[in-house]
């Protein structure tokens, strides 16, 4: 059996695996090292089983990790990120579907705080769908807009799948970063836009309430409340952006930001404190678990030579890439229908980088696409883990099958902004090129 042939064999094998609930590091890492122990012998598997695991944790710029998810806990236990919805309540309600609108901005300021899709969906979710519902609010609408703009966490920064994209696609972490912003931002508006046109053609998904009376002073006042969040998202992506401290340094900034902005809100408890740091932890064990699966999966592909033999495929077929796309489209799409998001991005990653690398195509620009197919993931069933988050929020007041029809629209617009990101690529390269 070819090398080649042990490769192939063990990603199918991997994929078994994985729709049979096995844990998504257990089974990364045990293909890996039986696949390295097939094609090298017991010897090598044993070394790469003891040495890469600590090589790969070593990175320092894994460290950003923690602390964007130290600076996510510490704004949502401490009630920095409380206010976003009430403000955009009320500077958008009376648009069509303006409480939907509202969920969409706040869960991207959310998101920019958080850098999770989970946690943004599940905090956005208990704030605003019981609003949305005492509005008499669609509940396809009300629940839709919040799971499917709850994965903007995925791609507006600080998010945690970037960096780990970055990392293993050995690209700048904050150009990485910094490409998700418009993306990000235009996703947001992409779902609005949706929001808007539906409920001005049909005003019953969304009936507007003409009784409610609403203050300038009360609209300013709710702007000033928010002020944590610019300051924060300022602050991390300002240093980032103007070369003042590296992703990583960031991190810790923006770790030590919130803290100092939650000390003088006086919302800083020792308990919010604990809370947030326990959180962080649990995180960061979970997520370098797996990667540590993932480094070892590409380092059984680099043996296998799998990667290369299939880049060398596409060149020598020259392929067009208009073609590529649609057969990666469809290869994401499928796999995001059955599996989390970490586990595409790390099952993936080590096939399909030499592959765009053969097409001379940005690594960049393809972290931004790859991220956007894993929100897609996210929200598509049956798995749809953003849905069941949902559903798990709102417990018997919306079927899971009203949740899943309802975000089938925003599916739609995400289509949309992926055909958009993929035919121009300088929307996810403008911000990265100017640090050049």
């Amino acid at each position: 059996m070819t090398p080649v042939a042990v490769g192939a064999a063990g990603l199918g094998i991997l994929l078994v695996l994985l729709a049979l609930r096995v844990p998504i590091a257990v089974a990364l890492a045990g293909v890996s090292v039986v696949g390295v122990g097939i094609i090298r012998g017991p010897n090598a598997a044993f070394a790469v089983l003891a040495e890469q695991p600590y090589n790969f944790i070593a990175h320092w710029t894994l460290s950003a990790i923690p602390m964007f998810l130290l600076m996510g806990s510490i704004a949502y236990h401490a009630g920095l990120t409380e206010n976003l919805y009430k403000a955009a309540r009320l500077w958008l309600i009376r648009l069509p579907g303006g409480l939907a609108v509202a969920s969409t901005m706040a869960c991207a300021g959310f998101a920019a705080a958080s850098g999770s899709s989970i946690a943004t969906s599940a905090a956005m979710g208990r704030i605003a769908i019981p609003e949305m519902l005492k509005y008499r609010y669609d509940p396809g609408i009300a629940t839709g807009s919040v799971a499917v703009a709850g994965t903007l966490g995925s791609l507006i920064p600080p998010s945690i799948l970037m960096v780990l994209y970055a990392i293993f696609a050995e690209v700048s972490v904050s150009k990485a970063l910094l490409a998700g912003i418009l993306p990000g931002l235009l996703s947001a508006f992409m779902f609005a836009a949706l929001i808007i046109v539906r409920c001005t053609l049909n005003p019953n998904l969304a009936p507007v309430d003409g009784n409610e009376k609403i203050s300038s002073r009360e609209r300013f006042q709710a702007l000033i409340e928010i002020w944590p969040i610019p300051v924060l998202v300022i602050g991390v992506i300002g240093s980032m952006y103007s070369g003042i401290f590296t992703a990583t340094e960031a991190a810790a900034g923006g770790a030590l930001l919130v803290s100092l902005i939650a000390l003088v809100r006086r919302q800083l408890t020792l308990s919010v404190f604990i809370d947030s740091l326990l959180d962080a932890l649990k995180g960061t064990a979970t997520i370098l678990f797996i990667a540590m699966g993932g480094f070892l999966l590409s380092r059984f592909m680099a043996f296998s030579g799998l990667p290369f033999y299939l880049a060398d495929l596409v060149d020598a077929l020259s392929v067009n890439w208009i073609l590529l796309m649609i057969g990666i489209s469809i290869v994401y799409i499928v796999l995001g229908m059955f599996l989390d998001s970490i586990g595409i991005m790390l099952l993936t990653i080590p096939i399909m980088i030499p592959v765009m690398d053969a097409m001379d195509m940005n690594l960049i620009w393809f972290g931004v696409i790859l991220i956007k197919y894993l929100e897609i993931g996210l929200v598509t069933p049956p798995v749809g883990l953003n849905c069941f988050i949902i559903k798990t929020v709102v417990g018997d007041a919306v079927p899971l099958e009203k949740i899943f029809k309802g975000v089938l629209w925003f599916i739609a617009a995400d289509v949309v902004t992926l055909t958009l990101l993929i035919a121009f690529p300088e929307i996810s390269l403008f911000i990265p090129n100017l640090l050049n």
